[in-house]
């Protein structure tokens, strides 16, 4: 029975060692991946590449660049004509006589307001098919950018799980001399 009791006290023993060093690794890569200065100090050009990267989507800058080619291979837009109706409308429109101006008024508002309609119909439709061709690239660079980010680099992990490594073999020492476990660094003591 005392075997069993020691057998299993060893297993708990060993899980507790294994679950502190998984904790220890992952503290280290999760302080290691959050270090931004460090990554700048590291590589400013790779720094300087994401913060571009991300001031050229904020700034609309894919939308600017697709305006700019669609006029270098269109030409620039036509100037808008003098009268925005048809010729039919307008014969119709002088047909009327003196109540002309009320009537062509009346139809100038209507016409604007299905124009207005018919182009925002027009737009919906450009930007969902745009957008369903550009949406799974722009997807995969921001992932892929985001994971170069936040990517732990291997001196910045290693140095961080030895400081981590160092601190908790230093709180087991002090535990087995029976000292009290020092205060968290950079927090008021408790109990003030």
């Amino acid at each position: 029975m005392a075997s069993e009791a020691d057998a299993a006290r060893d297993r708990v023993v060993a899980a507790r060692s294994d679950l502190a060093e998984q904790l220890d690794v992952l503290e280290a890569s999760a302080r290691a991946a959050v270090d931004i200065p460090a990554k700048i100090r590291r590589s400013p050009a790779k720094a300087a590449a994401v913060a571009g990267g991300v001031g050229f989507l904020a700034l609309k800058g894919p939308q600017r660049v697709f305006g700019g080619l669609k006029r270098a291979v269109r030409g620039p837009s036509a100037p808008l004509p003098k009268s925005m109706l048809p010729d039919e409308i307008e014969k119709s429109l002088r047909r009327l006589g003196t109540d002309g101006d009320r009537v062509r008024g009346l139809l100038e508002r209507d016409f604007a307001d299905y124009a207005q309609k018919a182009q925002k119909n027009r737009r919906d439709v450009r930007r969902v098919v745009l957008l369903s061709m550009v949406q799974p690239i722009l997807l995969r660079g921001t992932r892929a950018a985001l994971e170069r980010l936040f990517a732990p680099g291997d001196e910045g992990f290693n140095a961080r799980l030895a400081e981590i490594r160092g601190r908790t073999e230093g709180q087991i020492a002090r535990a087995r001399e029976g000292a009290a476990p020092p205060e968290p660094e950079g927090e008021p003591p408790t109990g003030v």
